[in-house]
């Protein structure tokens, strides 16, 4: 993962990324299961489920201009990258604008009411595991 502030381009490093809320980790995507499964149990999430984007995909700019909006959900966005990469572009606590890059074995969590966007990269391909607290759905409330 790649996480920069977006007005100057300044990386961004972890421990910043925590006190927004913003929770990381790099997982090998071989046998990840068990590593899920622990996140699972000791965050509450009881849910999983994959998405996946990629060029040829039928209505592939309508699925994504669903996400490429300004938008909260009332639960939080839990993302494994499997394969592939997208853009989170993600609002600070001040207001200010977070750029991250999320690739291959990269796990996130944007915080539940968090403005936020996420829009493909040029290669148009990613491959995720979603992890939810209930029911598996994804709403977005999109700002005014």
């Amino acid at each position: 993962m790649k996480a920069t502030w977006l007005d100057s381009g300044i990386e961004i490093l972890a421990d910043k990324l925590m006190e927004e809320g913003i929770y990381y980790q790099k997982i090998p995507t071989e046998n990840f299961q068990p590593s899920l499964d622990k996140i699972k149990k000791s965050w509450r999430y009881s849910a999983q489920d994959i998405v996946e984007l990629y060029p040829a995909m039928p209505n592939l700019d309508a699925i994504c201009a669903k996400f490429d909006k300004e938008h909260i959900h009332t639960d939080d966005e839990v993302r494994f990258v499997l394969n592939g990469e997208g853009i989170f572009d993600i609002r600070s606590k001040k207001d200010q604008w977070m750029r991250l890059l999320v690739e291959k074995g990269d796990f996130i969590l944007v915080p539940a009411n968090r403005n936020h966007l996420f829009y493909l990269t040029p290669t148009k391909t990613i491959q995720c595991v979603r992890l939810f607290k209930e029911n598996p759905s994804w709403t977005p409330i999109y700002r005014s």
